[in-house]
């Protein structure tokens, strides 16, 4: 598929998503805690401004039509067994009734929470996008998990998928070397922790109205189905 435990850190996530079943990160949920209050600010989450260039600002290049009336954000990290378990099997469902259907774009944003090989491989994919093909680099990562902080994601290996998907190496290692999106990386990160987020993946889904809801964990393909049609609706 081309496109375009998860780290819990600390307590148990609770009350912050919309159903009580969680496949992913554990938690008791509060449906009236859904939405959120309307962009461009919204302090509620938490104490550091928010804004919707939080939510859409240094992360990938969108997947999907970029005039969709509802946006998918992931925040994510390339080990999260999880966010793997997303990859495998819902996100496809997503691209194939929402996103091939023009109802829905997607966002990956970085939230490095596992290791320096989380940070490489991010590093990875936005090299990749100044060729075009971070959601090819991004596909091949998930498509190679295999654990957390076990090698998978070395710098050879990164290299070698680099290789796979036909990216012009000489830009690319120069990319690597120079970190050019070391800044983006960074920021992505600090917009996770504006909104409080403790774990990954971590999905907030926007309408056409700035209405933001969030969900956790890698959820059955139902739940993002609900959202997704309820705020088609609205």
């Amino acid at each position: 598929m081309i496109h375009p435990p998860s780290l819990a850190i600390g307590a148990i996530i609770a009350s912050i998503a919309i159903v009580a079943v969680i496949f992913g990160l554990n938690g008791t949920f509060d449906e009236s805690e859904l939405a959120i209050k309307p962009t461009p600010e919204m302090d509620s989450i938490g104490p550091a401004k928010i804004t919707m260039e939080t939510f859409l600002e240094n992360g990938s290049t969108v997947y999907g039509d970029p005039n969709a009336p509802i946006t998918l954000v992931e925040f994510g990290d390339y080990q999260c067994h999880y966010c793997n378990v997303f990859f495998e099997t819902i996100e496809g469902d997503i691209i194939t009734n929402y996103v091939e259907t023009g109802k829905v774009k997607i966002i990956f944003k970085d939230f490095n929470i596992i290791g320096s090989d989380s940070v490489n491989a991010s590093h990875g994919a936005h090299c990749a996008k100044d060729q075009g093909m971070f959601w090819e680099y991004h596909d091949i990562l998930y498509s190679n998990w295999t654990g957390e902080n076990n090698g998978w994601a070395s710098p050879e290996n990164l290299t070698s998928f680099a290789k796979e998907i036909n990216l012009d190496m000489d830009q690319w290692v120069e990319c690597m070397d120079e970190k050019p999106h070391s800044k983006t990386i960074l920021t992505s990160n600090e917009d996770a922790k504006k909104l409080q987020l403790t774990g990954t993946p971590a999905f907030f889904v926007i309408n056409s109205d700035g209405q933001v809801s969030k969900l956790f964990g890698a959820q059955p393909f139902e739940v993002f189905e609900r959202v997704f049609d309820e705020q088609l609706e609205n």
